[in-house]
């Protein structure tokens, strides 16, 4: 895959791009990952026209400026900015995680433009109890007072940066080897006088300030219009039991749900059996 940048209102959007003539899919990755977590399926998907966004924040994609919002819903300007400086009218969606929820919000808010959803480990968003609404308020808005005061970690060598990427539990539901983690550290990082700091905005830390109920995610799964296919690990994530995501994925006009057993990070661990699944679905008219 070859280096892009894409020019929106939010700044620039890094981007890995292959060559691809086939199906327009515009990919994108887990929190505090980026464009590399699709390397390893890429070349599986070398028919399709395949677009891994950096997500603003993330890798080598610019910051927001003051007061940004990296909400999921806020993140919905950014993909379809993407999308427009590729020249995309309509498109599929591959989504991991959070790009997978972000991927949602986007097919339910703009059914004109997206084709196909394809679902990797996420359907919807991560909800909060209503009675916890204010609560959520006040951790995240003290959470954003103390950031301001903190400095970035300086790692003397890329292998610093790896094992502390493992040993910090960024990477859910674990397994992925060192040598997986190096393809997103690696795009993950910038140097600086004496070593490398991450690249990512530090805001991205930060609780989000609200989130959705189960019955909004209800109503947002219930207006995706286009075709979608939702591949799970097993075994399920604490945050989205088995009964839960399927569940959700009833919810939805058009969808199918498979279960393959593996870690969070499937589609960059067992790439070839990912592929297997998703690329006939993405290539259907």
């Amino acid at each position: 895959m070859r280096e892009v940048s894409l020019h929106t209102a939010l700044g620039p959007l890094a981007a890995l791009r292959n060559h691809g003539q086939g199906p327009r899919v515009l990919a994108l990755h887990g929190w505090l990952d980026n464009a590399a977590s699709f390397l390893p399926l890429a070349p599986y998907l070398e028919d399709v026209a395949v677009v891994a966004l950096d997500l603003p924040g993330h890798g080598r994609s610019a910051h927001l400026g003051a007061g940004g919002d990296y909400s999921f819903a806020g993140s919905i300007a950014a993909v379809l900015d993407a999308a427009d400086a590729l020249g995309w009218e309509r498109f599929r969606l591959l989504g991991h995680s959070m790009g997978g929820a972000i991927s949602c919000m986007v097919a339910a808010a703009c059914p004109e433009r997206i084709e196909r959803l394809v679902l990797i480990e996420a359907v919807g968003v991560l909800t909060e109890a209503p009675a916890r609404t204010h609560l959520r308020l006040r951790e995240a808005v003290t959470a954003q007072r103390v950031l301001k005061g903190k400095q970035l970690r300086v790692f003397p060598d890329i292998d610093t940066a790896v094992r502390a990427r493992m040993q910090a539990g960024r990477v859910p539901g674990s397994g992925l080897d060192a040598e997986l983690v190096r393809l997103l550290v690696e795009r993950g990082l910038r140097e600086v006088p004496g070593g490398y700091v991450w690249s990512s905005d530090p805001r991205l830390t930060l609780p989000s300030l609200v989130r959705m109920t189960e019955a909004q995610v209800d109503d947002l799964l219930a207006g995706i219009q286009c075709p979608s296919l939702v591949l799970f690990a097993d075994p399920a994530q604490p945050y989205l039991p088995d009964a839960a995501r399927r569940h959700r994925v009833a919810q939805l006009q058009d969808g199918r749900m498979v279960v393959q057993q593996g870690g969070h990070h499937l589609h960059m661990q067992q790439p070839e059996r990912v592929a297997a699944v998703i690329a006939p679905f993405l290539y259907q008219e």
